[in-house]
């Protein structure tokens, strides 16, 4: 497999501008993550007035988008403006967004009133205290070893019906079956286009799903892929068959196994569970992102693997307000304590 992990690009979503420097003090809440998730959960936590940073790579999995689909309001809008327009809006209100990668993040000594305390060490050698972790890490995007197939993605080669499917309408697209999946993935794409050829790569389709293809018209080749082909002026001219011959393509579309990244997160003892069908995997989670490690919650694809950014950016609203509310019940208990320590 080839995974594909989004370096830093003038398109991308680095921050822009001069960075907040990394406080000493401790805060409430650090964000692993400066996407859509972690941003609108460190939104949701600033306008609490909680103190809260965001650390944030500069990596995010649409990088090689050229816009955001399905997101009313936002529709077409490149992902690096709507995440520096994110940015600013958090820290309107107080927040911080640094730029870093995370070496690790480990439970640390809780404080005397026995409320929670997380160490958060950057690469870079900086480091923060935080009273709760909210993960947005994202996830990498696992790919076939075919040669040729990576330099394509986010391009030529998509994986998404409602995230690319309007902008290769019409156009002869080839779906690279890996598991049964693939399949459905390949009648997604014929909604878009009548010229949909399946290359299987290490999967067998049975004898009802090719023959649901080809009432639809989906071509089905079982050769084998050797190689997938770059058109001399850039993008992709076809996939190159086993016996050598070249089937013309413009787009290709693929099912790619999933999986969070969780680089420098190990300490934490995060339950890692399987999405089931062969896509990968999550960090598991339960309401608003609760995760089993107590004071961290997960919000993003790292928790939910098919959300687009809509659905991202609401799980980080869901889960920012859950951990101030949570916040607010912890402040109130050492309230108590102390009054009636106080009166003791």
């Amino acid at each position: 497999m080839t995974s594909i992990d989004h370096a830093p690009t003038q398109s991308s979503a680095a921050p822009v501008g001069a960075d907040d420097a990394l406080p000493t003090d401790l805060v409430d809440v650090a964000v692993l993550g400066g996407g859509a998730a972690g941003l609108n959960g460190a939104l949701m936590l600033s306008r609490s007035r909680r103190s809260v940073v965001v650390i944030d790579s500069g990596t995010p999995r649409n990088a090689p988008a050229e816009g955001i689909h399905g997101l009313l309001g936002n529709e077409g809008t490149p992902p690096a403006e709507f995440l520096a327009r994110g940015r600013a809006e958090v820290r309107q209100y107080g927040g911080l967004v640094v730029t870093g990668e995370v070496a690790a993040a480990r439970a640390a000594a809780p404080a005397p009133d026995g409320d929670l305390r997380f160490a958060v060490e950057l690469t870079d050698g900086r480091a923060l205290t935080a009273r709760r972790l909210l993960i947005a890490t994202g996830l990498r995007d696992e790919l076939p070893d075919i040669p040729g197939l990576a330099q394509h993605w986010g391009h030529g080669l998509v994986h998404c019906p409602y995230c690319h499917g309007w902008e290769v309408r019409d156009e002869p697209i080839g779906v690279i079956a890996t598991r049964a999946a693939s399949l459905h993935q390949a009648l997604m794409f014929r909604q878009l286009s009548a010229d949909v050829t399946v290359f299987t790569h290490g999967f067998a389709p049975d004898e009802e799903s090719r023959g649901r293809l080809a009432a639809r018209g989906v071509a089905l080749r079982e050769e084998g892929i050797e190689e997938i082909v770059a058109a001399a002026g850039g993008g992709i001219a076809g996939v190159r068959l086993t016996g050598g011959e070249l089937v013309p393509r413009a787009v290709l579309t693929v099912a790619t196994v999933m999986a969070p990244r969780t680089d420098g997160l190990q300490e934490l003892g995060l339950t890692i569970e399987e999405i089931g069908g062969g896509m990968g995997t999550k960090i598991a989670s339960g309401f608003a992102g609760v995760t089993e490690v107590p004071g961290v919650w997960v919000a993003g694809n790292a928790a939910d693997p098919s959300a687009q950014v809509g659905p991202s950016a609401a799980g980080g609203a869901l889960a920012g307000g859950h951990i101030n509310g949570m916040l607010v019940m912890a402040d109130t208990d050492a309230a108590v304590a102390a009054r009636r320590a106080e009166a003791a």
